[in-house]
């Protein structure tokens, strides 16, 4: 692998555990709990999901648990992808991308720790 693959790579890999962090941190706050609520899905989801989201982006962000990070992240979004589509909001354009590069990050760390 080439050194410009391998700054792309831990680019992405960073990029996406902070990313990711920010995010889950603001979707289990208790001020996401309003929007979340006109799911009608229950709070239970939305605490699992965005806890997920935060283990596996500080998993990411550790070198030696960046695979095991990602591979949650990937279950998480899978998950979260899984929940809208049984409650009809199909906009889930943006959990694809963030899964493919969760895919991308663990199947690079492979071999690793």
């Amino acid at each position: 692998m080439t050194k410009r693959m391998k700054l792309a790579l831990w680019v992405l890999q960073w990029t996406l555990g902070i990313v990711i962090l920010i995010e889950a941190v603001l979707f289990i706050l208790p001020s996401a709990r309003h929007d979340f609520a006109r799911t009608h899905m229950p709070n239970i989801i939305r605490l699992v999901l965005g806890w997920g989201e935060i283990i596996g982006a500080l998993l990411v962000l550790i070198p030696r648990t960046a695979r095991q990070g990602a591979w949650l992240l990937v279950a998480i979004f899978i998950l979260a992808i899984a929940v809208h589509l049984l409650h009809g909001l199909f906009n889930v354009g943006a959990l694809a991308i963030y899964a493919a590069a969760a895919w991308t990050v663990a199947a690079a760390n492979e071999g690793k720790s």
